[in-house]
Order: C-alpha cells, then structure tokens, then sequence
C-alpha cells in the first residue's frame, strides 16, 4: 500500500481522472476505435480496485462528455452499451470492495435505459461503507454550474446576496462529496476538457503520456506521490 507521506503526511481524499486516450492507444495498434474503450473499461476496473486498496474515498471517472456527443453515432452507442453493460455485471465486484457508485451528469440527455442502470446501481450501493466512485457521464462542468444555480432559483433564491459560492456548492449534483485534491490526466493533455471546474479550483494535476488502456495500478501509485511531495497553500503563502 502507497506509504502516507509528504504533503501533510495524507493521501488525497479525492482524485478525479480524465481518461484520456482510448482511439489513440486504438489506432497506434491498428485497431477500431471501439477496441480501446473496451480496453479502457478494463483500466477503469483495474484502477477502482487500485484506488479502493489505497484507501482513496472518493473517485471520479470522466467517463461522457456533454460534447462527446459530435462522436460519430456508432461510437457513442458502443460507449453507451459498454456503460450500460458493466453496471449490470459489476455488482458482485461492487459488493466486495464495499463500493458506492454514484453519477454527476445532466440525466436530461441520458437514454432512459442507460439512466435506470444508473439509478439501479446507485440503489443497490447506496449502502456501502467503502470507496464512493462517481461516474461522470453526460458532464459537462459548465453544465454542471449552470443547472448548480437553476436549482438555487428553482429552490426559491433569487439573484442577490444569497447567490454566493456557498449557494452554488450546496446546489451541484453531489455536495457532500469534497473537493477533488487530485486530478490525472492521461495522453500528455494539458487542459481541464471542462472537468469539475467548480470543484477543481484548487486541485493538484498530474499528467501522464500514458494512453489510458495503458495506465497502471504503478502509475497511479506514481501520481499519488506526486501529490504527496507537493505542497498545497491554496493561494497562501506559508513559511
């Protein structure tokens, strides 16, 4: 297990990953787009169980974007049946790693039958003690901001003093969840792709040339001490 170390002597509580990479790793072999969210999801898997054993709480993956819509349809239907696929069969997998699955996403733009998965497995984990993992589909981090203060209006606030920072945090699709401290990147990108941009204000990156199907439990070990070796002021000045 990744020693606790550097960095205030703690892990990061909460780590997001943009999973970044499949049709490149696909193309380099010669292969369909579709063989690498495929091997994807395997690194998806590999990596929960990764992160469950080293006591990380909370988990985002940046499975769907809002704008990975424009995809051609056939791939977005492949990537919609592998979502809908491993929902169904992962339970057990679930259940021994005490996993709670969670979802932030507009559930307005998801198919009904890949929403009820959705919300079965949401139900079927709601009482897990372990690792919460939230799926980040159908997400757009503007969207996120945006349907953050049509609740706060819907709730009754109006546009005044009461709109604040605090209004917003409290009207996203999880609140209780914190903050992420870290956030990987695959595929040696360096932009957010409109990921958590509320909640990533103050989070730390670490970027992989890695394709994600390539991605390792090692190399998320690697970016965890990354993280650990850093120091996090949040904009103050500490001596």
């Amino acid at each position: 297990m990744m020693k606790k170390e550097g960095n205030g002597g703690a892990l990061p509580r909460h780590v997001g990953i943009i999973m970044d990479g499949n049709g490149r790793w696909a193309r380099s072999k010669g292969l369909a787009r579709t063989n690498g969210h495929t091997e994807g999801l395997k690194t998806a898997r590999r990596i929960v169980e990764a992160a469950s054993r080293r006591g990380i709480g909370y988990l985002t993956l940046f499975v769907f974007s809002t704008e990975n819509w424009k995809r051609a349809a056939q791939e977005v239907d492949f990537i919609m049946s592998l979502v809908k696929q491993h929902l169904t069969r992962e339970f057990d997998f679930y259940r021994e790693n005490h996993i709670r699955i969670r979802h932030t996403g507009d559930k307005d733009g998801l198919a009904p039958d890949i929403l009820a998965e959705i919300e079965q497995a949401k139900s079927d984990t709601r009482n897990f003690e372990g690792m919460q993992v939230i799926l980040a589909l159908n997400y757009g981090g503007r969207n996120a901001i945006v349907r953050a203060a049509r609740r706060f209006l819907a709730g009754g606030g109006g546009v005044g003093p009461g709109l604040d920072e605090d209004a917003i945090t409290r009207n996203m699709d999880n609140p209780d969840v914190p903050d992420p401290d870290l956030i990987i990147r695959t595929a040696g990108e360096f932009r957010t792709s409109n990921f958590l941009l509320w909640e990533a204000a103050y989070s730390e990156y670490f970027i992989t040339d890695k394709f994600w199907p390539d991605f390792l439990a090692e190399d998320f070990d690697a970016a965890l001490a990354a993280y650990a070796a850093r120091e996090r002021r949040f904009g103050a000045i500490t001596t």
